[in-house]
This record gives structure tokens, C-alpha cells and sequence, in this order.
């Protein structure tokens, strides 16, 4: 096993199949099926499942892939540490929408500047979604709702949100779930965890909200509201960066449904160099004090 057979594993892998990890890594489509198969060999096992034209780890391929990783990385910071070189490569980064608005921007620019080597892809998305990303190793790391509990992911608390309930400004206040029970909301997709913390607020007080509709963007669904067509949930930090927030009123949702904390997670054993860097400069923007563990 050497490094060019873990960089083709890590390949194919990660795109489920050879052509496209061939072009990744500049070789040709053959070299790379004899070298994958020459894996196996060495190891005694498939690392692959074989489905008509796609590929999909194995339960072993999967334990490779999480060694492969680190291999890999410690590879790179080697290199970089000996060379006395500052980080370089890509990040791919995603965030809840609400967070990329108003919370890491003033990071984000603060790495780019300190680490102008380094090129970062940031994608937003739903918590469910990004969490599966970057446990499949699509994103090596995500900004989404936590606290996250999984034998796979580490991560850290770093900004607390404060979730309100907007209306139109003819309702009356709003007290409570049940005061609310058949009108229409407004929400992200069903993978959502603001989503499922308000639909929660409805089921806790055995209240039930009418239609609820699927929205693509915060600022449809404060359209929405102000329409007067229905509430919603969003960030306070969000809803007062927005045209339009004063055209709707605004309710708590009580105490022990007014906050969520946001989770910065990486798949475990898998810190990049890019990565590390980033949590380095985390505590200067993070609303509370934040303790940086890296494994």
C-alpha cells in the first residue's frame, strides 16, 4: 500500500467512480481500476461494491477511508512544516444560510486574507443535508444547528442563535402554539433543523400548524408573512439585516425555545491543515468563549 494507491482510493471513493477519479487525479482510467485492484490484493479484501457502472465503499472501504484521510493530511502538513510554507489547497465549507449571512462573513474575510494560498468553496443548505456531506467527506466541514452527537463527528459550539416568531402586524400577541393552531407557516425543507425545532414548539404544546410551505430563502418567507398569508421562524440576528423586518411583529417563542446553538463539525480524524487554521481564528468571532479541542 503507498500513497498514489490511497490518493485513487480516496478518488474513487469520494465520486463513485473511475472515470471521474481518474481525471481527479491524472491518470488514466485503467491505471487507476489495476492500482485499486492491487489495493485490495495487498489488503485481502473488496473495498468496493460494484453496481453497473457506479462504485459504493464497502464496510471495509469505509474504515480504509477514514485512515486514508488522515495519511494523507499528515502527509501534506509534513510537507508543509518541513518546506516552512503557510497552508495551501481548498476548503470545502458549508453553512446554514442564516450563519453564512450574518454570522462568518467577518471570518471568512479574515481568512482569506491571513491565507490567500488556501481556496475556499462555501455552500449553504439545510443541517441534515450538510450534515450527511461531510460525513460522506463532501464537505470537510459545516456550520450547521447542534448539539451533534455521532461516534463519527467531532465539532464544537460557537455561536448561540435566538429564534423568533414573526406575523403580520395585525395578530394579536402571540403567546404560545395554541394561539396559532391551523394558520399556515412558512419553512425550509423537511431536512431543515429550525424546521424540525419549530414544528417541535407546535407538538410540545399538542398544538398543529395548518399548511405548511416549503421556501427556498428567508426573505420568501418574510415576503410571506408581511403579506399577512401565515408566520414563521427565523434568527433575530437574520430577520433584523433584512428590508421589510419592521413590517412584521414579532413574538418569542418562549424560554425554552428561543435559542439554538450552531455547530462548527468536522468527520473525526479527518482535521485538514485549512481547517485547522480556520478553528484558530474561530474565538475572535464566536459570540461566547469557545474551548478548541482538535483531534
Amino acid at each position: 500500500m503507498n500513497l498514489s494507491q490511497l490518493e485513487m482510493f480516496n478518488a474513487v471513493a469520494e465520486t463513485g467512480s473511475i472515470t471521474d477519479a481518474a481525471k481527479r487525479v491524472h491518470r488514466v482510467p485503467s491505471n487507476v481500476t489495476t492500482r485499486i485492484r492491487q489495493l485490495e490484493a495487498d489488503l485481502g479484501t473488496e473495498l468496493f461494491i460494484r453496481e453497473n457502472q457506479r462504485l459504493r465503499l464497502s464496510p471495509a472501504g469505509y474504515n480504509l477511508l477514514e485512515y486514508s484521510h488522515q495519511i494523507l493530511q499528515l502527509v501534506e502538513e509534513a510537507k508543509a512544516a518541513v518546506a516552512g510554507k503557510a497552508p495551501k489547497g481548498r476548503l470545502h465549507l458549508g453553512s446554514l444560510e442564516s450563519t453564512a449571512a450574518v454570522r462568518i462573513p467577518p471570518l471568512l474575510a479574515r481568512y482569506n486574507q491571513t491565507y490567500p494560498n488556501i481556496q475556499l468553496d462555501l455552500v449553504t443548505g439545510p443541517s441534515g443535508t450538510m450534515f450527511d456531506q461531510v460525513l460522506e467527506g463532501e464537505l470537510a466541514a459545516a456550520f450547521i444547528d447542534g448539539p451533534i452527537l455521532h461516534p463519527a463527528i467531532d465539532g464544537m459550539p460557537v455561536f448561540t442563535e435566538e429564534l423568533v416568531l414573526i406575523s403580520p402586524t395585525s395578530y394579536t400577541d402571540i403567546q404560545r402554539a395554541r394561539d396559532i393552531t391551523g394558520h399556515n407557516i412558512y419553512a425550509f425543507r423537511s431536512n431543515c433543523s429550525y424546521r424540525r425545532h419549530f414544528e417541535n414548539w407546535f407538538l410540545a404544546d399538542h398544538a398543529k400548524p395548518g399548511k405548511i410551505f416549503e421556501m427556498e430563502s428567508y426573505h420568501g418567507m418574510l415576503a410571506c408573512v408581511i403579506a399577512g398569508a401565515g408566520v414563521a421562524m427565523m434568527p433575530l440576528s437574520l430577520l433584523n439585516t433584512m428590508p421589510g423586518h419592521d413590517q412584521v411583529k414579532i413574538h418569542s417563542l418562549g424560554k425554552e425555545w428561543d435559542h439554538l446553538t450552531t455547530w462548527l463539525i468536522w468527520r473525526r480524524n479527518s482535521m485538514t491543515p485549512q481547517l485547522r487554521v480556520m478553528i484558530e481564528l474561530l474565538p475572535e468571532y464566536a459570540h461566547e468563549s469557545i474551548e478548541i479541542s482538535i483531534r
